[in-house]
């Protein structure tokens, strides 16, 4: 982007000439595609939080690495369709997300990149990822990840962080619990309703706190951050699977 204008990491928040111009220059090395969902998040909590959570942590990860890296973003909506007793959610069939991610993916080759995290913040999202990811890097034939952004904590972080429970992944992430809500009041309070917390079945929520949510969003970054400079790198490269003989 040219000197006048602050750096923003939001592809959408470019011109397609400041673009071209940075691409032309080799200076993008690496592109963040956030996939997430817009559902029920217990009576407590915004239906947008997954979207709100997985962005937070993608613009962090790539200001983290300026000027190289752009998050592109693309698509909210996921596969909720377990969540649809619950009116307001929104869902895509498996077929539909996919193809979606998939045409995602294809513009972001064609833009000239070779280095994509497809960071997820959805767990209903994973399954029918990795089960389609090997047919993704035969096609694309470029560094191409998926990773959900809580996959980058353990068991040890959660014992020290989380005190409602640490299984992984029912405590860490878990739905709208302790680590959701955590990241919630640290990052966008506002979708947090602290009263209904206190009329609601599942308590667990009442254990997160804003500072819990920085100490969780600081781990996840910098760990992210270092495993996107790895690709952008050279060091961490995704492994194409051969196509059959």
């Amino acid at each position: 982007m040219n000197a006048s204008s602050s750096f923003d990491v939001r592809l959408g928040k470019w011109t397609r000439r400041e673009f071209r111009l940075a691409m032309q220059a080799d200076q993008l090395k690496g592109c963040i595609l956030p996939l997430a969902a817009v559902e029920q998040h217990l009576e407590h909590m915004a239906m947008e939080h997954d979207w709100r959570s997985v962005n937070v942590v993608a613009r962090q990860v790539a200001e983290g690495l300026s000027p190289h890296v752009l998050v592109a973003q693309g698509i909210m909506a996921g596969i909720s369709e377990h969540h649809m007793r619950h009116p307001g959610t929104l869902t895509l069939s498996p077929g539909t997300f996919l193809s979606v991610v998939n045409d995602l993916i294809d513009s972001l080759v064609r833009a000239g990149f070779k280095n994509i995290l497809v960071l997820n913040g959805h767990g209903g999202n994973v399954i029918p990822c990795q089960q389609t990811w090997d047919q993704f890097l035969r096609r694309y034939q470029i560094n191409l990840h998926f990773l959900s952004y809580w996959d980058v904590l353990d068991q040890e972080d959660a014992l020290e962080l989380l005190e409602g429970g640490h299984r992984l992944p029912e405590d860490l992430p878990g739905h709208a619990q302790e680590f959701e809500t955590s990241m919630a009041m640290k990052w966008f309070p506002e979708n947090v309703r602290a009263a209904a917390m206190h009329d609601q079945q599942d308590r667990s929520p009442l254990l997160g706190t804003s500072e819990k949510g920085e100490a969780l969003t600081r781990r996840i970054v910098t760990r992210l951050t270092d495993y996107l400079a790895e690709m952008i790198h050279g060091t961490k490269e995704q492994t194409i699977p051969p196509f059959h003989p």
